[in-house]
């Protein structure tokens, strides 16, 4: 596989290895791949508990909540 990258990137990447946490710009780019799969995990629970958050809200299941006090007893009660 080739991969190009903008000078910046490859500099970026230069600088990561040159502090010594990476043996070369391949466990930099994996890592950086690793965290970017994370995310649109991440990304993708987020729209589905939104939908789920937005449905709910449509079909009149929500509750007012003024305080953290408030939200904090909600989570607690699983409410």
């Amino acid at each position: 596989m080739h991969v190009s990258l903008t000078p910046e990137l490859e500099k970026g990447i230069r600088a990561k290895v040159a502090t010594g946490h990476y043996n070369n710009a391949s466990e930099v780019i994996r890592e950086a791949l690793r965290a970017s799969f994370q995310r649109d995990q991440e990304n993708e629970w987020l729209r589905r508990e939104a939908a789920i958050g937005f449905a709910q809200l449509e079909a009149g299941q929500a509750m007012r909540i003024d305080s953290k006090d408030q939200f904090m007893d909600a989570v607690r009660s699983g409410s």
